[in-house]
């Protein structure tokens, strides 16, 4: 077992853009625990494997954000989404050598004291252990439950998912070509465009960052209307958006990206079209539905085995980079799902 601990923590709440010198790396000279402390009950000790770099983090480093869940703690470590193998445990479900993935600590080594809350084994390890923090956990699930549940597609709808090549819309349109949809993605480089039609077979994808006019590009790929819409980006697109839809249109309210750092976000103008287009929007929080989790799961991992989903991850390899791959979401920086490596085992 290491003799240290490396972390990052939060220097400071953060008002604007974050940068990576909100955050830093620290060494815990001789904390690295072998073993669950002694009198800690129902707790494991996890060697993080792979961590997940995910936009709603960026709330969670402001004070008074608002957001869904605590905001990180100035001088501890960052908290998310990640996978690690169980090092030692004093909790009945878990054993030393159990891989899982769920809620840690951006650091070396976490104690996790309620793990029943916060992780789920891994019922798939032969499949790439990475894909814990996207395809096959929370960012996969995400996609699931925003498309099927919230938006209770049909065959032959028109779907539209912006910031279509992440780790969540990537899967979202793959959800979609499956049940026989016709679908467009936008995304912010050509090259991230091409991914969309090439890889993921999008119907059709445009760089919206060299459109003059967006609703005239979403009328352009749709020129009958939108029914589905998995916002997760906000601002101008979403008021385009609403132009675009159709009656009885559905949009699955999963992120606002374009607005997580701005102190005056933007506003929308379209709203009327809501009323008017009988449209129905709902926002969704994943957590609220990881009872389905496995059901999930099973459905995704046989997908892969099949090859009826392809996935791309953007790696960083060490903790020292996380806070760089952490702000490149927000800048579009990374090509698919941004994971960071803290071991290989």
């Amino acid at each position: 077992m290491a003799a240290t601990n490396k972390k990052i923590v939060l220097r400071n709440h953060v008002t604007g853009f974050p940068k990576e010198s909100d955050m830093e790396l620290v060494v815990a000279t001789g904390a690295a625990p072998s073993r669950v402390p002694e009198g800690t009950d129902g707790a494991v000790l996890v060697k993080n494997l792979y961590l997940s770099c995910d936009p709603y983090m960026r709330g969670r480093m402001s004070s008074h954000d608002g957001s869904y869940v605590d905001a990180f703690v100035v001088g501890e470590p960052i908290t998310g989404y990640g996978v690690g193998k169980v090092v030692d445990s004093s909790h009945p479900g878990f054993k030393a050598g159990d891989l899982v993935w769920g809620m840690t600590g951006w650091e070396e080594y976490s104690l996790i004291k309620d793990p029943s809350r916060a992780l789920f084994a891994i019922r798939h390890p032969d499949l790439p252990l990475s894909y814990y923090t996207g395809l096959l956990g929370m960012a996969g699930f995400t996609a699931y439950v925003g498309f099927h549940e919230i938006c209770a597609p049909r065959e032959g709808e028109r779907v539209y998912v912006s910031a279509a090549s992440g780790a969540v819309g990537q899967l979202v349109g793959q959800f979609a070509k499956l049940i026989g949809c016709y679908v467009v993605g936008s995304a912010g480089s050509d090259d991230k465009v091409r991914l969309l039609r090439e890889k993921f077979g999008f119907d059709d994808a445009f760089n919206y960052k060299k459109e003059s006019d967006l609703s005239a590009a979403l009328k352009r790929c749709f020129p009958e209307g939108i029914d589905i819409y998995f916002e997760n980006v906000g601002g101008a697109m979403l008021d385009a958006v609403l132009l675009n839809m159709r009656v009885r249109g559905r949009v699955a309210a999963c992120g606002m990206i374009s607005q997580y750092n701005l102190e005056h976000p933007d506003p929308v103008h379209n709203l009327m079209a809501i009323v008017t287009k009988r449209l129905r929007i709902e926002g969704f929080i994943v957590s609220d539905h990881y009872a389905r989790y496995r059901e999930y799961e099973e459905k995704a991992a046989r997908y892969v085995k099949e090859g009826k989903i392809a996935y791309v991850e953007d790696v960083a390899e060490g903790l020292e980079n996380a806070p760089a791959a952490l702000i490149g979401l927000f800048s579009g920086r990374n090509v698919g799902k941004q994971v960071v490596v803290v071991s290989r085992e």
